[in-house]
C-alpha cells in the first residue's frame, strides 16, 4: 500500500497543478482580459463595473455543454463523493476528474463564488480510486487509497502535509485512525506536498502572518469568538441549504439556473467585488488588518449568500475556501471592534480574522484538527496555538450542540443516510414504509367472539389480525397463538370476545418511517408484523408491514444500487 500511495501522492499533486492552472487560464481569459475590455476598475467605482455582471453569466454559459453531456456527474457535491466512498465501494468513475477539474475551474476562475478545496480533494480521491481499481484492491483498500488522494489534493492546494492528513481522516475516513491507514495517508500527503513545491514553488494557495498572544486576557476574548462563530456557522448552514432548496423548487429549466445564478451572484459582485472566486487574495489583506469594520461585516453575509447562488445554481465548487473567508471577516470584524472598545490592549485586528478563519471552518465542517494544523502550518508559528485550539473546538461544540449536521452531511441525512452506519442500515433508512407494506390488511371487529374467530381462521394463511371498532380504528392486535390457549375451552367459546385475549398496547409505524425504524421496532417485541397507521390519525389503519416483506424490499434494494454501481463504472 505505501507504494501505491506514493503514487496517488504524485498524480495528486500533478492533479492539483493542473486544476490551478486551469482556474488560472480562465481567469485570464475572462476576469482579466473582460476587465481591460470593459475598462472596470475594483477599487474605485464606476459605471463600467456594471459589466461586471457578465463575468459569472460567463460561467453559467461555459457550463451549458457540461450540462447536456455529463449532468448527473455534475448534479451531486461533495457529499454524494462521501457517501460513494463509504457506502458505495469506493469506486469512482474516471470521468469525475475531468468533469470536476475544468467545471469547477469555469466557476473559480469566471468568478462564482466557491472554493477549490472541495474540487480537488474529489479529483485527489478519483485518482486514488482508479490507481486502487488498476490494481484491482478492494474494500478497506480501496477506501483508503481514495483518502490518500484526498489527502494529496488538500495538502498540495495549501501546501499543508499535516492539514491534508487530517482532512482525509476526520472527514472521508470519518475519524476512523488505524496505523496502516494513517502510513499510507501521510505518505500520499507528503508526495503530493513535495509534487505541488516542485510544480508551484514553497508558497501555499493562502499565506497567513505571524501573530503573538498580546495579553493572556485575550483568551477571553477568543473564547468569545469562537461562540459566536458557532452560531454563525449553524446559521451560514442553515441558510445555504434554504437558498439551495429554493433554487431546486425553481420552475426553469436545469440548464438556465446556473446563468440566472451567475447573473445573480454577478449583480452581488458590482457593490461588493471581493466575493469572486475562492477570495484567497481578499483573506490574505484581512489577515493583514485591512477592511473597515462595516465593510468586514457585511461581507459576513454578502459572502454567504454569493456561495449559496453560486451553488444552488448548479455552478460546481467547493464550501471550503466560503467557510476560511466568511471566518476571516467574522474574526476581523470582531478583532476592529475590541480594538475600537480597548484601544490600548487590542492593538491589531488580523489575530482575530485568522483564528476566526480557523474556528469557523472546524465549526461549518465539524472538522477542528483540521482547522488546527491548517493554521499552524500556514502560519509556521506556536505563538498563537493555544487561541486557535480554545476557538476550533468551542465553535465545533456550540455549532455540533446546535446542528447536528456538519456542511457536508445536511443533503446525506435529508436523504435518511449516516455514514457511520455502514451500508446496510442505510439501505433500510432509504425505503420507506409506505412503499412496501401490504394495504387493506385482513383484520377482525374486536367484538368478535372466540367461535367467529375459530372459523375464520381455517379460511386464511395469516397468524396475525389487526383489531378495529366499529369506526375502523386499532384498538388492538391478535395472533393464532393468544387464541391456542383457549381453543380447546368450549364453555368460553361463545363467552369471550377476541378483544379480550388481543396485546392492546400495540407497536405501531406509519407511512413515512423508514424500514430500519420499522426493524428496530419489530426486534424490540420479538414480533412478525406490525400495524401501519395514518401519521395525523394514529388509531386508523392503512396496512401492515412483516418482517418478510422488509427483507424482500431491502435485498431488491441492495440488487438495485449493485447495478447502478457497475453502471457507474
Amino acid at each position: 500500500m505505501a507504494i501505491l500511495a506514493v503514487g496517488v501522492g504524485i498524480l495528486s499533486g500533478i492533479g492539483n497543478f493542473v486544476f490551478r492552472k486551469s482556474i488560472d487560464l480562465v481567469h485570464w481569459l475572462v476576469i482579466e482580459q473582460g476587465t481591460q475590455f470593459f475598462n472596470i476598475s475594483f477599487e474605485h467605482w464606476s459605471t463600467a463595473r456594471l459589466w461586471s455582471v457578465l463575468f459569472p453569466v460567463s460561467a453559467g454559459v461555459l457550463m451549458l455543454p457540461f450540462g447536456l453531456f455529463f449532468a448527473k456527474e455534475l448534479r451531486f457535491g461533495f457529499a454524494h463523493f462521501l457517501e460513494r466512498v463509504n457506502l458505495r465501494g469506493a469506486k469512482i468513475p474516471v470521468r469525475t476528474m475531468f468533469t470536476r477539474c475544468f467545471a469547477s475551474a469555469i466557476t473559480l476562475g469566471a468568478g462564482g463564488s466557491a472554493g477549490q478545496e472541495g474540487p480537488i480533494a474529489q479529483i485527489g480521491g478519483a485518482i486514488g480510486s482508479q490507481v486502487g481499481q488498476f490494481f484491482k484492491v478492494s474494500g478497506d483498500r480501496l477506501k483508503l487509497l481514495v483518502a490518500c488522494g484526498v489527502a494529496g489534493g488538500i495538502a498540495a492546494t495549501f501546501n499543508a502535509p499535516i492539514a491534508g492528513v487530517f482532512f482525509a481522516h476526520e472527514i472521508v475516513l470519518l475519524s476512523s485512525f488505524e496505523l496502516t491507514s494513517f502510513t499510507s495517508v501521510v505518505i500520499s500527503s507528503g508526495i503530493a506536498t513535495v509534487v505541488s513545491r516542485a510544480l508551484l514553488g514553497s508558497l501555499p494557495a493562502l499565506r497567513a502572518p505571524v501573530y503573538m498572544l498580546a495579553h493572556p486576557w485575550e483568551l477571553a476574548g477568543y473564547l468569545v469568538l469562537g461562540l459566536l462563530v458557532g452560531i454563525l456557522a449553524v446559521c451560514f448552514i442553515t441558510a445555504h441549504y434554504r437558498i439551495v432548496d429554493r433554487f431546486a423548487a425553481l420552475k426553469m429549466h436545469r440548464l438556465v439556473k446556473p446563468i440566472c445564478g451567475g447573473a445573480l451572484v454577478g449583480l452581488v459582485g458590482v457593490f461588493f467585488p471581493q466575493i469572486f472566486g475562492n477570495g484567497y487574495e481578499v483573506i490574505e489583506k484581512v489577515l493583514l488588518g485591512d477592511g473597515a469594520l462595516l465593510l468586514l461585516g457585511s461581507l459576513i453575509v454578502v459572502k454567504a449568500v454569493a456561495t449559496s447562488l453560486t451553488l444552488g445554481s448548479g455552478l460546481p465548487g467547493g464550501l471550503f475556501a466560503p467557510s476560511l473567508f466568511i471566518g476571516a471577516v467574522t474574526g476581523g470584524a470582531y478583532g476592529k471592534l475590541l480594538q475600537f472598545l480597548f484601544p490600548g490592549t487590542v492593538s491589531a485586528p488580523g489575530p482575530y480574522a485568522l483564528v476566526g478563519m480557523g474556528a469557523f471552518l472546524a465549526a461549518a465542517t465539524h472538522a477542528p484538527m483540521t482547522a488546527i494544523f491548517l493554521l499552524f502550518e500556514m502560519t509556521g508559528s506556536y505563538n498563537l496555538i493555544i487561541p486557535i485550539m480554545l476557538s476550533c473546538v468551542v465553535g465545533t461544540a456550540i455549532s455540533r450542540h446546535l446542528k447536528q449536521d456538519s456542511l457536508d452531511t445536511v443533503e446525506l441525512s435529508r436523504a435518511g443516510i449516516s455514514l457511520e452506519a455502514g451500508k446496510e442500515r442505510n439501505i433500510m433508512k432509504s425505503l420507506r414504509v409506505g412503499d412496501v407494506m401490504t394495504r387493506d390488511p385482513e383484520s377482525i371487529p374486536e367484538n368478535m367472539t372466540l367461535r367467529q374467530f375459530n372459523h375464520f381462521i381455517a379460511t386464511t394463511r395469516h397468524t396475525n389480525f389487526p383489531l378495529v371498532n366499529q369506526k375502523g380504528e386499532l384498538t388492538g392486535i391478535l395472533s393464532v397463538q393468544d387464541f391456542m390457549g383457549v381453543v380447546f375451552e368450549g364453555d368460553l367459546l361463545d363467552l369471550v370476545v377476541v378483544k379480550e385475549l388481543a396485546t392492546l398496547d400495540v407497536i405501531t409505524v406509519n407511512t413515512e418511517d423508514n424500514l430500519d425504524q420499522a426493524m428496530r421496532k419489530i426486534g424490540y417485541r420479538n414480533i412478525e408484523q406490525l400495524p401501519v397507521v395514518d401519521e395525523r390519525n394514529g388509531r386508523r389503519l392503512l396496512g401492515i408491514v412483516s418482517r418478510r416483506d422488509m427483507v424482500s424490499a431491502y435485498n431488491r434494494a441492495l440488487m438495485v444500487r449493485s447495478m447502478e454501481e457497475d453502471d457507474d463504472e
